[in-house]
C-alpha cells in the first residue's frame, strides 16, 4: 500500500442496528452489551470498523434519530460505562467504532427545545427554525411537504402565530445551523464523544441542515402540499458548514472517519462533500446507485413502497460513474443495503428458490469493486425480510399511509401488505439470527421487531457450513484486504443484460469478476489468456464452470466467479 494512501481506504464497515442485533437483559431489546459480546464474531469476518446506529438518550419515535441528549445514553441500551467496555474491546480487536450523529434535528423533548417554547424571547428559540403562519396564524408559512407526509411546519403549542420547522416527524424540530451557538454546541457533542475513543461519525441527514432563504412557496393548487427538495436538500451552503464542523473537530483528532448520509446526492455532490476544501467528508452514502423499474409502478403511490426488479443496464451503468468519478478519494461506498432498506436477498436477490446463489453473487459483485464496502448486520448470512402481516405491526409512519391510499384506490389488501413487506424498513429490522432456537438467540424474549427463526440462515449453523454464504462473504472480505482489489484499477466490461462483469488491475495481476444475474444459465466468453499469462479461479459460487479449455465460463442461476491472471 502506498505510504501516502490514507488509512480509511482499506476500512470495510460493518453496520449493527444496536435494538435488533443481540438482547442481553431479556427484554426483548438488542443492547450495548450484546454488541461487546459478539465482538469476536464481528472480528471474524473481516471488518475493521462498527458504525453504530442511535444509542443516545430518545423518545424512539424515529427509533433514536430523534435525540434528547446527545450526552446520555438510552437506558434501553445500557449505560456510559457499558459503551467505554464496547470502545475497548472493539480497540483491543483492531476495530474502530463510529456513531451515529444527528445534525439536522433533535426530539422535541431535548432541553433546547423544551426551553425554544418558552417564547421568542428565549435564548434557545434560535436554535430551532421558527416562522409566522399566514393568515395570522392560521396558515403555515409555506406548503412544502416532509419526509413523513405531513407539512414541515407544526404549529406551536403558545397562543401566538409562529410555527416550527420539521423536515421528518413533528416530534422532531429542525436545528437552526445560521445560529453559531447551534454549531458550536454541535462540536462540543462531536469532541466529547471523540475524547472517549470513537473514531468518527456517520453524518445523519447533514444534506438537509439548510433551507432555501425566504421559505418560498411551491408553485401548488391552494391547500395541496409536495416535496421541495429543491429548497432543503444540497444547498450550498451545507459544504460551508461541513468544513468548517469536520475541520475543526481534524485539529483535535486529525485521523478520524467521517460518513456523510447524502442520500439525494448526485456523484459531482458527492466528490464536494468527500473534498477535503469543501464537505470534508471521507466518503458518503447515495441513495443514486439503484435503478429500480419505475414504469410498473403505481404513480399514484408512493413509489419507494411498491415492489420492483432492480434494471441492471443502467444500474451498470451509474456504478461505472460513481466508480471512475470516486476513484482517487478511495473509489465510492459500497453497499446493498442498511437500515432504511428492505433486506438485500429479498430486495435484489431471490429469497425463494435461489436464496445461497443469489446473496453469494450480490456479495461478489458488490463488494470486490473498488470502494468501502458497508455491510448490513445479518446480510452476511443471508437474512431476508421479516414476514409482516397486518399493518398496524408496520412502525413506519409513511406505511400506513401508503396502505390506506392503496385500499382506496381499490387495490386488496394483500397487494398492499405484500408490496409494503417487500419495500419496507421495517423489514429489514427483525433480530439478528444466531441460532435456530428460540427467538434465533437475539433474546430469551419476544424481539421488539419481530424475528425469522431458520434453521439454515443463522450463524451457528453457517460457521459450521463450508459452503455457506457466511464462509463466501468471509471469503470475499479476504479477497477484498488485498492491494489488487483494494487498490487495483478498475474498469467495466461491456456485457448484455444477464452480466455484471469488470476487471481490477494491479502490477502483473488481472482480476476477472462475472456474475450472471439472472435465473437462467448463460456463457461468457473470455478472451484468450496471453502465453506470458496464467488464468484460474480464485472465487466462485455453485453452478459456474470452466469449459472450452477454459477460455468459456458457464453459469447457472445467479452465478458468480473471480478469475485471476498473473502474467509473468
Amino acid at each position: 500500500m502506498d505510504p501516502h494512501t490514507p488509512w480509511w481506504h482499506k476500512t470495510i464497515l460493518y453496520q449493527v442496528y444496536p435494538m435488533s442485533f443481540q438482547d442481553t437483559n431479556h427484554d426483548g431489546i438488542g443492547d450495548i452489551p450484546g454488541i461487546t459480546r459478539r465482538l469476536d464474531y464481528i472480528q471474524s469476518l473481516g471488518v475493521n470498523m462498527l458504525w453504530i446506529n442511535p444509542i443516545f438518550a430518545s423518545p424512539k419515535v424515529d427509533n433514536g434519530y430523534d435525540v434528547s441528549d446527545y450526552m446520555q445514553i438510552d437506558p434501553q441500551f445500557g449505560t456510559m460505562e457499558d459503551v467505554e467496555e464496547l470502545i475497548h474491546e472493539a480497540h483491543a480487536r483492531g476495530i474502530k467504532i463510529i456513531f451515529d450523529m444527528i445534525l439536522n434535528h433533535t426530539s422535541d423533548q431535548h432541553p433546547w427545545f423544551q426551553e425554544a417554547l418558552k417564547g421568542p424571547d428565549n435564548k434557545y428559540r434560535n436554535y430551532y427554525i421558527w416562522r409566522d403562519g399566514k393568515e395570522e396564524g392560521a396558515k403555515a408559512p409555506n406548503n412544502w411537504e416532509g419526509f413523513f407526509g405531513t407539512s414541515v411546519w407544526e404549529k406551536g403549542p403558545r397562543d401566538d402565530d409562529q410555527y416550527y420547522f420539521h423536515l421528518f416527524a413533528k416530534e422532531m424540530p429542525d436545528l437552526n445551523w445560521e445560529n453559531p451557538d447551534v454549531r458550536r454546541d454541535l462540536t462540543d457533542i462531536a469532541l466529547f464523544w471523540l475524547d472517549k475513543g470513537i473514531d468518527g461519525f456517520r453524518l445523519d441527514a447533514f444534506i438537509h441542515i439548510v433551507k432555501e432563504a425566504g421559505y418560498p412557496d411551491l408553485d401548488l393548487p391552494e391547500g395541496e402540499i409536495a416535496l421541495a427538495e429543491q429548497y432543503y436538500a444540497n444547498l450550498p451552503m451545507v459544504n460551508q458548514y461541513m468544513r468548517i464542523y469536520t475541520t475543526t473537530l481534524r485539529e483535535h483528532f486529525p485521523d478520524i472517519y467521517m460518513l456523510g448520509e447524502a442520500a439525494s446526492a448526485d456523484v459531482e455532490l458527492a466528490r464536494s462533500y468527500c473534498d477535503p476544501n469543501q464537505g470534508g467528508c471521507n466518503s458518503v452514502i447515495t441513495f443514486r446507485y439503484f435503478t429500480m423499474d419505475e414504469e410498473s409502478k403505481d404513480p399514484r403511490l408512493n413509489g419507494n413502497m411498491q415492489a420492483t426488479n432492480l434494471l441492471y443496464q443502467p444500474f451498470k451503468e451509474n456504478m461505472d460513474q460513481w466508480q471512475h468519478a470516486m476513484n482517487d478519494v478511495g473509489g465510492p461506498t459500497l453497499y446493498w443495503s442498511n437500515h432504511d432498506m428492505a433486506r438485500t436477498v429479498s430486495r435484489i436477490g431471490n429469497d425463494h428458490v435461489y436464496r445461497d446463489n443469489s446473496a453469494k453473487m450480490l456479495a461478489t459483485l458488490m463488494y470486490l469493486q473498488k470502494g468501502i464496502p458497508v455491510i448490513y448486520n445479518g446480510e452476511e448470512i443471508g437474512m431476508k425480510n421479516l414476514f409482516i402481516d397486518a399493518i398496524e405491526d408496520f412502525d413506519s409512519p409513511e406505511a400506513q399511509k401508503f396502505y390506506e391510499k392503496a385500499l382506496d384506490l381499490g387495490y386488496t389488501r394483500e397487494w398492499a401488505l405484500h408490496n409494503l413487506r417487500e419495500t419496507s424498513k421495517d423489514s429489514a429490522r427483525g433480530g439478528m439470527q444466531w441460532h435456530d432456537g428460540d427467538q434465533a438467540g437475539f433474546s430469551t424474549v419476544e424481539p421488539w421487531s419481530g424475528v425469522n427463526v431458520e434453521k439454515k440462515y443463522n450463524v451457528k449453523e453457517q460457521m459450521m457450513d463450508s459452503n455457506s454464504i457466511l464462509i463466501h462473504y468471509k471469503k470475499v472480505l479476504d479477497l477484498k484486504r488485498t492491494e489488487l482489489f483494494n487498490s487495483g484499477a478498475y474498469r467495466l466490461l461491456l456485457t448484455d443484460d444477464h452480466f455484471y462483469a469488470y476487471e481490477r488491475e494491479l502490477d502483473n495481476k488481472v482480476a476477472t469478476i462475472i456474475c450472471n444475474v439472472t435465473e437462467d444459465m448463460h456463457y461468457y466468453d473470455l478472451e484468450p489468456v496471453p502465453d506470458n499469462g496464467y488464468r484460474r479461479p480464485i472465487l466462485s459460487n455453485e453452478g459456474v464452470r470452466l469449459i472450452k479449455g477454459g477460455n468459456t465460463v458457464r453459469l447457472g442461476a445467479y452465478g458468480a466467479v473471480v478469475l485471476l491472471t498473473d502474467y509473468e
